[in-house]
């Protein structure tokens, strides 16, 4: 007869398995602690004390996101090791369009049959993303859930934490005509319009082991680029800088991200041709007739993330993002009216 661990593998849990996933991740983890983390690994929460003396009045915000069906591509592409980069920016980037400097992260990550080498390719991506936004890995959860999910399949999410004095608080209110638009530029598709992606690569035959016609990078490369991190950068410019307000370019694109940072009564006027698009959406976009409005409100199109800027710190602000090693653009300026208009 078997014992009682034997029917619980039979089952589909195997905690071992489970076991040695955790021990393959402590050192990824480990990678990314911070000296305000309070306790390890394997407890039930995560402690963090930030240094409230920093602070007058202290304002935590939180965000939490997935990387949607980018994970079809890890799949079908066998490569585990940067979507959890994605999973870690996707929350990071919303955090810090407020002003907010990401402390700490956790991660949730179901399948319906553990395997700890995949896991373990899973968490070291997040490992990564929390080192580029210098938050820690505090604590996840790990669900094996037989039935639920295809074979080789799993899903991750993700939730953040980050701190921003209240007067440094990102508000539309700050924005104001005549103000530039600074826009960083994106990896490439990033996290966002891949259900489009995939069906434009079924509809026209397209294999992730083709080369983009620049000759550059496969498809499948080009499209698993994780998702740019732009914390440090941009916290290092907000010592410099009376930002007035920023956006993360995510589901909706420019089109629909911008105007989240404007007040009523403002719109902006952003040139296309002021950046270079990344090959991968002159690649998409030449697969088939697609209007610029579903291109600019379902993909980034080469920017990730926007700044505005009063117009005499416009020049300031792009020579500080040099230095800290991006390639800013002035895309485009607050204008009276609503949305975003687009010239070339």
């Amino acid at each position: 007869m078997a014992n009682q661990e034997d029917l619980y593998r039979e089952s589909g849990v195997d905690i071992d398995a489970g076991n040695e996933a955790v021990e393959r991740i402590k050192p990824h983890v480990k990678r990314t602690m911070r000296k305000e983390v309070l306790g390890s690994l394997g407890g039930f929460g995560g402690g963090f004390s930030f240094d409230k003396d920093r602070y007058q009045e202290p304002v935590l915000v939180s965000g939490t996101d997935g990387v949607g069906t980018k994970l079809k591509l890890a799949f079908a592409l066998d490569r585990h090791d940067t979507i959890g980069i994605d999973a870690v920016a996707m929350c990071v980037n919303d955090i810090l369009a407020m002003g907010a400097e990401p402390l700490f992260f956790l991660d949730y990550f179901a399948t319906g049959k553990l395997s700890p080498h995949i896991m373990e390719q899973v968490v070291k991506g997040i490992a990564d993303g929390c080192v580029q936004a210098g938050c820690a890995l505090i604590g996840g959860e790990t669900a094996e859930m037989p039935g639920m999910y295809e074979v080789g399949e799993y899903d991750i999410a993700g939730f953040s934490v980050g701190v921003v004095e209240k007067a440094n608080m990102m508000d539309a209110s700050r924005v104001q005509e005549g103000d530039v638009l600074i826009g960083l530029p994106s990896t490439g598709v990033h996290s966002n319009g891949f259900s489009l992606v995939r069906k434009l690569l079924q509809v026209h035959g397209v294999s992730y082991d083709d080369l983009l016609p620049d000759g550059t990078q496969t498809v499948g490369e080009a499209l698993l680029m994780p998702t740019a991190i732009y914390v440090k950068p941009v916290l290092a410019l907000l010592e410099q800088v009376n930002i007035h307000g920023m956006a993360h370019i995510t589901g909706g694109g420019l089109s629909e991200n911008v105007p989240r940072a404007l007040p009523e009564g403002l719109g902006c006027l952003i040139d296309r041709s002021t950046w270079e698009q990344p090959a991968v959406f002159r690649f998409l976009a030449a697969l088939q007739s697609i209007s610029n409005e579903t291109l600019y409100r379902t993909w980034n199109m080469g920017i990730g993330y926007v700044i505005i800027v009063a117009h005499d710190d416009a020049a300031l602000t792009i020579r500080l993002l040099e230095a800290s090693g991006t390639s800013p653009r002035r895309i485009g300026v607050v204008q009276k009216g609503s949305g975003v208009t687009f010239s070339d």
